[in-house]
């Protein structure tokens, strides 16, 4: 969306409230300061008005110690209301998306900002975080999230749940489409086999036997758990093989 600034629009041809549109940046001049906000042009046909909580510092007096008329801001449009002619504007920067805006089944990328032994919380950019419960994070069983998630990385997760009243919202890492879901039949990649297997894979060539290991696809985490019953259907084979 378009960034404005006082100078993009003339004094005779000045915005309509009709032309403004949530999250709308501007570049502001104060016109007034009052104990309840202040009141910025913006270009339009009338000043809106940044309430007191929407300032975004620290208030530590009034708002005429950290802003006076003719001060330079930068505001964003938080609502219009037509039938009032009124626009209320904000100086924090909005999220890059709303919590209404998410929907069931959305694949987005966010942070991982908590580990907490029931799932991981992750910042998806709406102003608040999302938890992954841990049955939600594996094909397998895990002991714990930081089996597979870490603070600080930055992973897609798939929205399950939006619970807007209670400002809750369920993700997922199981039942995202990955690059190996989207290759051709017969091109998909797997990873490389661990120490186990390769043992095990080269002691049975020695004995002039083939030990099939199945394929896993790239980009998939295993838990201590998989990786486990994995390995015990490895030696299973083997001895099976050597009766």
């Amino acid at each position: 969306m378009r960034d404005y600034i006082m100078s993009d629009v003339s004094t005779t041809q000045r915005l309509a409230l009709t032309d403004l549109e949530a999250k709308m940046k501007f570049q502001g001049t104060v016109t007034r300061v009052e104990l309840f906000g202040v009141f910025v042009d913006i270009g339009a046909e009338r000043d809106g008005l940044v309430h007191v909580s929407q300032v975004g510092q620290s208030q530590t007096g009034r708002l005429t110690d950290l802003l006076e008329e003719g001060s330079e801001v930068t505001v964003w449009v938080q609502s219009v209301e037509l039938d009032q002619g009124r626009i209320s504007l904000t100086m924090i920067e909005p999220p890059e998306r709303t919590i209404d805006e998410l929907k069931s089944d959305q694949i987005v990328t966010g942070t991982v900002t908590k580990l907490a032994p029931y799932g991981a919380f992750v910042d998806i950019g709406v102003g608040r975080d999302g938890l992954i419960h841990i049955s939600e994070m594996s094909d397998g069983h895990i002991e714990r999230p930081s089996e597979v998630a870490a603070v600080g990385a930055e992973i897609e997760v798939r929205v399950v749940k939006v619970d807007r009243r209670r400002q809750r919202i369920e993700l997922s890492l199981l039942g995202i489409p990955g690059e190996d879901e989207q290759m051709p039949a017969g091109e998909e990649e797997a990873e490389p086999l661990t120490a186990m297997e390769l043992a095990w894979r080269d002691a049975m060539e020695r004995e002039g036997m083939s030990l099939q290991v199945p394929i896993r696809r790239k980009g998939r985490r295993r838990g201590k758990a998989e990786i486990r019953r994995q390995q015990a259907s490895i030696i299973a084979r083997t001895l099976k093989a050597q009766e």
